[in-house]
């Protein structure tokens, strides 16, 4: 098991040097000279706006669903449309930011990353703080706009429909993050970007795919979370006591499938990324 070859899986003949793809070193946990560059605060500034614009469109959606949907039982966008909405952003935003702050747009994401030592934990702290923050402002946007419609139909906010257990919620939560960081782990992994290196990069594709699949199943039980900051900008700005009754649903269920689908991904489908790691203490100097 622990061989050289098995460690430097992806070569021809089980060399560094036949590799047909470059593994990039783990990200240390802390890079003191990252905070003195303009690019670190320029990531983060993409991350609050694209989180900001992700709230503003897939809220004030749910809330033009249900205030068509009063008057007319056909009318609104229907789930699907909901879950288009959200599958299409996530799509378009990671498209538009991955060059610049790897479209993270969830704490999820940011966690899994960060266990993969694909970020710093000053990187991670700050973007996990921009996306709750610009989650918050986009739902201050909505409720600006369409204050009695969005005070009427929920705020948008995530909440456990009648019927279902705290258990069955959480379920929910845990898989469809799964799902979506398991994803996210395939289609940024360089591995494959080797492979695939005649296919145009829309990794975004697959990954507002996942989010619209998810939301398909899961918005019957929960109203699909699986973003923290999602949950907790629109609980803040609705304020509900019966929203924050449940929300730790929103913030226990999406980190531990993040946490879940990362130690999946990396230490059994490419156990061999761990055995390299542990074996050559890769770091960044």
């Amino acid at each position: 098991m622990d061989t050289d070859s098995d460690i430097e899986e992806g070569g021809h003949s089980g060399t560094r040097d036949n590799q047909d793809y470059k593994q990039p070193l783990a990200a240390p946990l802390i890079v003191a000279t990252e905070l003195t560059k303009w690019s670190f605060y320029r990531a983060i500034i993409a991350e609050f706006v694209a989180t900001f614009l992700f709230l503003y469109i897939t809220v004030l959606t749910i809330i033009g669903h249900k205030s068509h949907n009063d008057s007319d039982q056909c009318g609104g966008v229907g789930l699907l449309g909901i879950a288009w909405a959200f599958g299409g952003m996530i799509f378009v935003l990671v498209y538009n930011t991955s060059g610049i702050s790897g479209g993270h747009l969830n704490p999820a994401v940011t966690l899994a990353l960060l266990l993969a030592r694909k970020v710093t934990v000053p990187r991670a702290i700050m973007y996990i703080l921009a996306q709750c923050g610009g989650a918050i402002c986009g739902c201050i946007m909505v409720k600006a706009l369409q204050k009695t419609y969005y005070m009427d139909h929920g705020g948008g906010a995530n909440e456990l429909t009648p019927g279902y257990s705290r258990l069955t919620g959480l379920g929910a939560e845990i898989i469809g993050t799964f799902i979506l960081v398991y994803t996210v782990l395939s289609t940024t992994d360089p591995k494959r970007n080797a492979r695939d290196s005649h296919v145009p990069v829309l990794a975004p594709l697959p990954i507002g795919f996942a989010v619209f699949m998810v939301h398909l199943a899961t918005i019957p039980i929960t109203g699909a979370g699986i973003n923290p900051a999602r949950s907790f900008g629109a609980a803040v700005i609705y304020n509900n006591k019966k929203i924050w009754d449940d929300h730790w649903i929103f913030w226990v269920g999406p980190l531990a499938g993040a946490v879940g689908a990362e130690y999946y991904y990396e230490h059994i489908l490419r156990a061999h990324l761990t055995l390299y790691r542990n074996h050559h203490h890769i770091t960044h100097r």
